[in-house]
């Protein structure tokens, strides 16, 4: 039996991290983003503030209680969503099957992916070091053969974490699992389980449809089937794609022009081959360097016609990389994408959906 491959990314206290980030100073230190010491709600907090009972909806005068030293910081939600966004992109560049459900998390359905690899775990150990490359951030994932396991699971080894719950262990695994842990289950759901003596999946399992569904009404139906490991949900994309890229980094920096020429055409070629598979088109090539002190650059040319010829591509790539050659730096990372895009299958006017 064929299953699906489904991984969970769920950013580490994100809001937090991305202030820890940008201010070193608070590095390290209990913040709290959003309110103050007075009034006001904590819409996210670090894991040093977490240590001391500190968490996300939680009135900032309680939080100070907790914690006197805790850091209120003012939210910059323009920064996070640019930061999300550089992290679908990511997400992007293994699948077009890409969930997101906040800022900072997402499924993806890489059972079909763009690089044809079999192991959705490497897979994920991929996306999570891109992430942190490109972001300076950490991330954590689960990965299973649905939704509901691998939203779980993405929990279970935080921060930073990987978490796998492999088919063969499916029905252990959720057997054990305490009903707290169900997605879906609030405080008020959990009185009336506690109540009922059910506390683990095993319990719920041994409920039939009919007993779950008086109690719990709909809800139960979903129940049924996610204490026995299944859940039919699929990976539903819901963005327009305004571009469409390539980027590796790697091992060792590309000193040499050679080095760099060869792997940026490498790049070139896979590009054209996505774009023409899927039968898109763009105005704009687009160029990412980063260099080996992490400075990142990027030049983008446009023509007057939509294309996706690999020639094309490749001679904008090799007017626009010259600056950089110029450098003499190392290079750790390079992109290529065409944006402006539009379906060849559709109106030129309407963007591609993905």
């Amino acid at each position: 039996m064929s299953h699906r491959k489904i991984i969970h990314i769920d950013m580490d206290a994100f809001f937090a991290s991305v202030e820890q980030r940008d201010h070193p100073e608070w590095q390290g230190k209990p913040i709290a983003v959003g309110g103050n010491k007075e009034r006001g709600v904590v819409a996210a907090a670090s894991y040093e503030a977490r240590k001391y009972g500190v968490h996300s909806a939680m009135p900032s005068r309680r939080a100070a209680q907790l914690c006197p030293d805790l850091i209120f910081v003012k939210h910059r939600f323009d920064v996070y969503k640019e930061v999300s966004l550089q992290i679908r992109d990511i997400f992007y560049q293994f699948t077009d099957l890409v969930e997101p459900l906040s800022l900072d998390e997402a499924y993806l359905d890489v059972t079909e992916n763009k690089y044809g690899y079999k192991s959705a775990i490497n897979m994920a150990m991929k996306i999570k070091k891109q992430i942190k490359e490109t972001t300076q951030l950490t991330a954590s994932a689960g990965v299973s053969i649905n939704k509901f396991l691998a939203k779980i699971a993405s929990d279970l080894d935080k921060p930073d974490g990987l978490y796998v719950i492999m088919p063969d262990e499916v029905e252990q695994f959720v057997e054990e699992l305490p009903v707290k842990k169900f997605y879906g289950v609030g405080k008020a759901t959990l009185a009336k389980m506690e109540r009922l003596n059910i506390h683990t999946g095993k319990d719920l399992k041994n409920l039939s449809k009919l007993e779950l569904a008086q109690h719990f009404g709909k809800f139960g139906t979903y129940l049924y089937d996610v204490c026995r490991g299944m859940d039919h949900r699929t990976v539903k994309p819901h963005r327009e794609r305004k571009s469409y890229s390539l980027e590796r980094t790697f091992d060792q920096d590309l000193e040499t022009r050679e080095n760099v020429l060869n792997t940026l055409h490498v790049l070139c070629n896979k590009l054209s081959e996505g774009l023409q598979k899927r039968s898109i088109k763009g105005k704009t090539v687009n160029l990412k360097v980063r260099y080996a002190d992490f400075t990142t650059m990027t030049r983008a040319k446009s023509l007057n016609g939509y294309f996706n010829d690999e020639d094309i591509i490749r001679n904008i790539c090799d007017e626009l990389i010259e600056e950089f050659l110029e450098s003499g730096n190392g290079i750790r990372l390079l992109g290529v994408g065409l944006s402006n895009l539009y379906d060849n299958d559709s109106d030129p006017q309407l963007k591609l959906k993905f």
